[in-house]
């Protein structure tokens, strides 16, 4: 990973990482092998530095972490999943702006901020 903002989220540490977390979480499903995942990792990483403190940036490699995978049912990548307070709050499927991804978690962190 290039980003010192983007965050590798795996099987082992999913609970712990991003569904324990106090701040929005934005996932990135992706695989190595997936040339639209791999266009999108420059605008994963815009975000992570722009939402840097507010929310947390990360990825899962779906072939190395099957268990989150499947448990979030990914048939198609890449995907990108928000969560709040451990529920899922949006879901992407495909190659997605960055600036719907940047709207959709800014509104997440102005309601966290809110309450």
């Amino acid at each position: 990973m290039g980003s010192a903002h983007v965050q590798n989220f795996t099987d082992a540490n999913f609970e712990a990482d991003v569904l324990k977390s106090p701040v929005p979480v934005l996932v990135d499903f992706w695989a190595e092998w997936c040339m639209p995942c791999r266009m999108l990792t420059p605008t994963i990483e815009a975000l992570g530095e722009q939402f840097a403190g507010k929310a947390k940036i990360g990825k899962v490699d779906t072939d190395a972490n099957r268990q989150i995978s499947v448990k979030y049912n990914i048939t198609a990548i890449p995907t990108i999943i928000l969560f709040k307070g451990g529920e899922v709050a949006k879901k992407f499927v495909g190659m997605t702006r960055k600036e719907d991804l940047a709207a959709a978690l800014a509104s997440l962190t102005q309601s966290a901020v809110a309450q």
